[in-house]
């Protein structure tokens, strides 16, 4: 009869421990898919720089001083030659 009930007793820790540990399980996959995410997201962020680094330095590559200086001087024409245009359609 004792052994039964020592039998008993060891069922019902084991079952706890198991109650406990299904919990843990659990909370710790919730823990892991929020991260899981956390790094998808930082890995597209880091993507994405990674794209704009790559086109600025190909930017910069294209573009020699005298060249950045000629387009800013047309970007300036353009721009008073609009300004112009809209001078006028106000008066």
């Amino acid at each position: 009869m004792q052994e039964l009930e020592l039998l008993n007793k060891r069922l019902d820790t084991l079952l706890q421990k198991y109650t406990a540990l299904q919990a843990e399980n659990k909370r710790l996959q919730g823990a892991l898919a929020q991260q899981t995410k956390s790094m998808e997201d930082l890995n597209a962020k880091l993507n994405s720089l990674e794209q704009n680094m790559a086109a600025t330095a190909i930017g910069k590559d294209l573009l020699k001083d005298d060249e950045k200086q000629a387009v800013k001087k047309q970007l300036d024409t353009v721009i008073g030659e609009i300004d112009k245009i809209l001078a006028t359609l106000n008066d």
